[in-house]
């Protein structure tokens, strides 16, 4: 299976809070580094707690911006809606992955700022 198509399947599987699909297209040692190398979770355990966690989250959807491939290197640009503590929101990110035989051996995540969505806002004139 090409990088492209396992990434593909990983966003697929995010997407539809599948965490054992997601899970089948990391390594069972892959890690997942924020950019610059902060350790956020390694090995499958990790990352199923991980997942899991977020995946409670009812409004979580990854929206592809753009996606570059360079030999088995993916970069994803992404739109994150998220439910933050704060109330719903998004943010950018770009996603920074390795595969190697088929599965994503290491993520690498860059992560932009948070935007809240207003929610039922009140008009000025009320």
């Amino acid at each position: 299976m090409s990088p492209e198509a396992v990434i593909q399947r990983q966003l697929d599987a995010y997407n539809a809070k599948d965490l054992d699909a997601l899970l089948a297209t990391y390594a069972p040692d892959a890690e997942q580094h924020a950019l610059h190398g902060a350790l956020l979770a390694a090995g499958r355990d990790a990352l199923r707690r991980r997942f899991a966690e977020r995946f409670r989250e009812p409004d979580l959807h990854a929206r592809l911006l753009s996606r570059t491939l360079i030999g088995d290197v993916v970069a994803d640009h992404e739109v994150i809606t998220r439910n933050f503590p704060d109330g719903p929101g998004t943010l950018e990110m770009l996603c920074l992955y390795e595969v190697r035989d088929g599965l994503i051996r290491k993520a690498t995540f860059a992560t932009g700022a948070k935007t809240l969505l207003a929610l039922n806002a009140a008009r000025p004139d009320e």
